[in-house]
């Protein structure tokens, strides 16, 4: 390798880790505030934590579905600027704010009745009707939740992300003070349990959209895109290509998503216990998957700024640079799970609790497990990244769904159920169905590059 190539490299990295570090923490700090919703009712109740783990649940999944017109933007936006087309950057994104909002106001309905559907799904009358409660307050959080997810892209395309960093960081601290008032009762406020959580996420979600929208709108650096000019006015031809790119992305994260939930419904099944263990777990690992997925946004920019300047070779850089970095991290996380288990389990939960001690020592078991398939989701989360800036989405959505539910899910059923190995088995299985993913999706985009 020459001095040059050496140069090249490092500025690749350089390049990815400007973009990507701010997209990866403002990813975190958006986790956080579920984090804080489930730590926060970790201390309120066992029964109040199994509810929110199934209604939070239940909205990332009706929530990831229509966040793919947003992260479709992401690449449509990165490849018509690598063109030099600003109207399309305006046309595609208004039309990503569109559909987010449509879909929004289309899934109320489901979030106002979940009671009835979680109850279906066999879960106690109790932790159903606190879900529900929940829902019903945080589902109109929807719309300005996935107009956060349009703006994000749109910034992230015009790498534009710091904003979306602090902005996100000052909702966190705000969603922790709301709940610290409304889930417990303190400062004069009403004690609202698991009402409390959603009303403070649901002011969050709003203020969130809001500043984005300010700051993308206006600021005079992106001000000649003219975001919100005749916003009203519909833009069918960019309308049905950005549904076309985007509803495979959300179908995709529906699989993937609903891999999780339904690990997590069969989970319940085997106890409240066991369910609010798989919570915690599941947050644990979902904070590092921030990381993959912050350098998989930073990837789809790269590599669709560059696919729309037709540059296969800054395209192949950018790829094999971001892979690297992402695979990196996914060893760190292998070594902090397997010797940190106990420690990380244990910040969820008031320890002086009686109940506490058995979530812990599962939990713990589970994150063990967790260690496994970092590498695996790490891989498959950064092959759809790249995937979508080529805007190769709806093979990769077959390849997927394939995996996680034609393979994963009944491995994690026959793990569990049938040979007897109960929440370690459902986790097992997770580890064979991300891994599947990983070297199809792997596959597919390296050998449209060769």
């Amino acid at each position: 390798m020459t001095a040059t190539d050496r140069l090249t490299t490092a500025s690749h990295i350089r390049a990815t880790l400007s973009l990507g570090l701010p997209l990866i923490g403002s990813h975190l700090a958006q986790m956080l505030l579920h984090v804080t919703d489930t730590v926060m009712l970790g201390w309120y109740g066992v029964t109040e934590l199994a509810s929110v783990v199934l209604g939070a649940s239940g909205f990332f999944i009706v929530f990831i579905l229509g966040s793919g017109f947003a992260i479709g933007v992401m690449g449509m936006v990165a490849g018509a600027l690598g063109r030099g087309d600003e109207a399309q950057v305006r046309r595609d994104t208004r039309m990503g704010l569109w559909l987010s909002i449509l879909y929004g106001a289309l899934v109320l309905p489901v979030m106002w009745w979940s009671g009835s559907i979680l109850l279906a799904l066999g879960q106690t009358p109790e932790v159903a009707a606190l879900a529900q409660d929940y829902l019903r307050i945080a589902g109109f959080g929807m719309i300005p939740a996935l107009l956060v997810m349009v703006l994000k892209s749109y910034l992230a395309a015009n790498e534009r992300t710091q904003v979306v960093l602090w902005v996100t960081l000052a909702a966190v601290v705000l969603n922790g003070v709301l709940n610290w008032a409304l889930i417990f009762g303190n400062w004069g406020a009403p004690e609202m349990g698991v009402r409390g959580a959603a009303v403070a996420s649901l002011v969050c979600q709003t203020l969130t959209a809001v500043a984005l929208a300010i700051y993308a709108g206006w600021i005079p650096g992106l001000r000649h895109f003219h975001l919100f000019q005749r916003f009203w006015r519909p833009d069918w031809p960019a309308f049905r290509q950005v549904f076309a790119l985007g509803w495979p992305i959300g179908l995709t994260g529906l699989a993937e998503g609903g891999l999780f939930q339904a690990s997590a419904l069969m989970m319940g099944w085997i106890g409240t216990e066991a369910l609010a263990a798989h919570g915690i777990a599941l947050e644990i690992t979902a904070l590092s998957f921030m990381v993959h997925l912050g350098l998989s946004n930073a990837a789809t920019v790269r590599v669709g700024r560059a696919m729309g300047a037709r540059d296969e070779v800054r395209l192949r850089d950018a790829a094999l640079v971001a892979v690297a970095l992402s695979l990196g991290f996914a060893l760190l996380t292998v070594v902090v799970f397997l010797t940190a288990t106990e420690f990380l389990v244990g910040l969820f939960l008031d320890l002086s609790k009686p109940e506490s001690a058995g979530i812990v020592v599962f939990a713990a078991r589970l994150l063990t497990v967790a260690a496994l398939f970092q590498v695996f989701d790490a891989t498959q989360a950064m092959a759809l990244g790249l995937l979508r800036g080529v805007q190769d989405t709806a093979v990769p959505m077959w390849l997927a769904s394939f995996s996680y539910w034609v393979v994963g899910i009944p491995t994690s059923y026959v793990l569990a159920f049938p040979l007897g190995m109960g929440g370690i088995g459902l986790w097992l299985g997770l580890v064979v169905g991300l891994a599947l993913a990983s070297v199809l999706l792997m596959t597919r985009f390296w050998r449209g590059r060769g």
